[in-house]
C-alpha cells in the first residue's frame, strides 16, 4: 500500500529535497512508486525494471530515490566499454541505467545485464520509450530486455501539479492561497519545467514590485506566454 505523501518526481537541482518522504503519488506514478517501494521484495528471478516515460515525466528523480535506496551503481554513458562493465561492478551488485536509447552500445547492455543475473542483483532501465519497442539489433540483448517488467510513468495529473507548485512556494518562504494555485494549475502547461518558471517569475516580480503574489499577478505572468 502506498502512502499519499507528498513527493515530487522531478529534478530541481539544489531547490528541492530528492528524499521519498517529499513525494506526490498519483495516478500517473503510483505503479512505478510500488515497485520502488517494493525493493528488494520483488519476485524470485526477476530479471529487471523498465521505468518510461516521456521528458519531464520523473524518470530521473524516481531512479534517484531507488538509488539511494539500493546503493545501486548508476550508468549514463552511451559510449560505456565492454571492457569496463565488470570493473565498475566489484563493489556494486545493483544497477541503474539512465537515459538509455538506441545510441547505446548494445553489446556493452548485454554483458551488464548478465553480471547482474550472475552477482543476484537488481537492474532497472530508464528510457523513454518502452525498451521492448526499440530496435535492438543484437538478438541475445533482445531477448533479454524482452523479460523486463516495464512500468510508465505518466504525465503529471493535477494533484501533482499543486503538490510541486506549493511545495516550490514553501521552499521560498512564500504563502499563496489555493485560489492562486488552482489558477495557475487550470492554464499553465502541463510540465514541472512550467511549474517551476512560473514560481520563479512569480517570486521575482513580487519581489520588485513588493507585493504579494496574488490572482492579478498569476494572471498578468500567464499572458506573458500568450
Amino acid at each position: 500500500m502506498i502512502d499519499n505523501y507528498a513527493q515530487l518526481i522531478f529534478d530541481l537541482g539544489d531547490e528541492v529535497s530528492l528524499n521519498r518522504d517529499d513525494f506526490i503519488v498519483s495516478d500517473s506514478n503510483k505503479d512505478a512508486m510500488t515497485w520502488i517501494d517494493s525493493w528488494p521484495n520483488w519476485p524470485v528471478n526477476f530479471p529487471g525494471l523498465n521505468i518510461f516515460g516521456a521528458p519531464s515525466s520523473g524518470k530521473s528523480h524516481l531512479a534517484n530515490i531507488w538509488k539511494s535506496k539500493s546503493n545501486a551503481l548508476s550508468i549514463n554513458a552511451a559510449s560505456l566499454d565492454v571492457l569496463n562493465v565488470r570493473e565498475l561492478l566489484i563493489d556494486h551488485k545493483n544497477v541503474l541505467v539512465d537515459n538509455f536509447d538506441n545510441s547505446w552500445r548494445e553489446e556493452t547492455l548485454l554483458h551488464l545485464y548478465n553480471f547482474i543475473q550472475e552477482l543476484g542483483g537488481s537492474f532497472i532501465v530508464i528510457s523513454e520509450q518502452p525498451v521492448s519497442q526499440m530496435d535492438i539489433k543484437l538478438p541475445d540483448l533482445a531477448s533479454r530486455v524482452s523479460t523486463l517488467s516495464t512500468v510508465e510513468l505518466k504525465k503529471p495529473d493535477d494533484e501533482i501539479i499543486k503538490g510541486v507548485m506549493r511545495k516550490l512556494f514553501k521552499d521560498r518562504q512564500i504563502d499563496v492561497s489555493n485560489d492562486v494555485v488552482n489558477y495557475l494549475c487550470r492554464r499553465m502547461e502541463r510540465s514541472f519545467e512550467e511549474v517551476r518558471r512560473l514560481v520563479d517569475r512569480l517570486d521575482k516580480i513580487s519581489l520588485s514590485e513588493k507585493n504579494a503574489i496574488n490572482l492579478s499577478l498569476a494572471r498578468r505572468i500567464l499572458q506573458e506566454t500568450c
